[in-house]
């Protein structure tokens, strides 16, 4: 993920805000007890919102802790911690790992090998607990090498592969809410992969690089067309979302899909020791 799933800070309520950065200290907590320190720079917002959405759904007690955040000198900080964000967690981590291998292959870009190796005992660590979550990203990251190298101008054809993957991320475990779950993961799935490649058009002509918008684009009307169909996906999560019976932090959830998709990714900030790429999370595309 590309940190797509994010807040729209300026319409949360000073509670809510405070909530948000709660699970997203307690997810960093996660990372660093399952992972170590390192894997902390891994940290993306996309499942951090996860963390809260399952949270939120299954009503899980959370346990609620004071630690020092070692990105904030030493400051003291609340931390939101349950097995939702434990999972959340893990699989920031998976995605992570396997996007970082997956620069390698294709690039040769020696900044994410550096950074897989610093996380390869974690991950195998991690990646011993969920078999079926590995094979979905290596059957995933398969379909979407074969999507890149047919140059397939189908938008549904890369989008829904990311959609698939995060749908099997979304749901926690089977059950009467699994399908609605589901479909949150694979619609946002399909909206980050648009919104990333939208925002890369110029970036990715430019340098030869895999584009779905490639042909849409000469259209004189590919800019409407491609915020409607942004928008469709956004509003399919939405409704997705809806179907699901949630009370607590319903209004922060909300945000973040009403509004928060619709800011712009921050830019890096004091985490410059590692690739970009792994800094905001698994991204699907190169």
């Amino acid at each position: 993920m590309f940190g797509y799933i994010t807040i729209d800070r300026d319409e949360l309520k000073v509670k809510e805000y405070e909530t948000y950065n709660h699970f997203y200290c307690g997810l960093c907590q996660d990372l660093k007890e399952t992972a170590g320190q390192r894997a902390r720079a891994a940290l993306t917002y996309d499942m951090t919102f996860l963390a809260i959405l399952l949270s939120a759904l299954y009503e899980e007690e959370t346990t609620k802790e004071i630690r020092r955040c070692m990105f904030r000198g030493g400051a003291r900080r609340m931390c939101f911690r349950n097995q939702y964000t434990a999972y959340a967690a893990d699989m920031n981590m998976l995605l992570v790992y396997h996007n970082l291998m997956d620069d390698w292959l294709d690039e040769k870009n020696k900044k994410s090998l550096a950074a897989a190796r610093l996380l390869k005992k974690s991950y195998q660590k991690t990646a011993s607990r969920y078999p079926e979550k590995i094979q979905a990203i290596r059957s995933y990251l398969k379909e979407l090498h074969r999507a890149e190298q047919e140059k397939s101008t189908d938008i549904d054809l890369a989008s829904g592969l990311t959609g698939t993957l995060m749908r099997e991320i979304f749901v926690f475990q089977k059950d009467h809410w699994s399908r609605s779950l589901g479909d949150v993961g694979f619609y946002l799935g399909k909206y980050i992969y648009l919104k990333d490649a939208y925002d890369d058009l110029e970036e990715d002509r430019k340098n030869g690089t895999y584009n779905p918008f490639f042909a849409m684009a000469e259209e004189p009307d590919f800019q409407k067309k491609a915020n409607e169909i942004l928008t469709m996906m956004a509003s399919s999560a939405a409704r997705a979302f809806e179907r699901l019976p949630i009370i607590e932090y319903a209004g922060l959830l909300r945000n973040v899909l009403y509004s928060g998709l619709w800011v712009e990714c921050p830019k890096l900030s004091g985490r410059e020791w590692i690739s970009e790429r792994f800094r905001r999370g698994f991204s699907g595309r190169r």
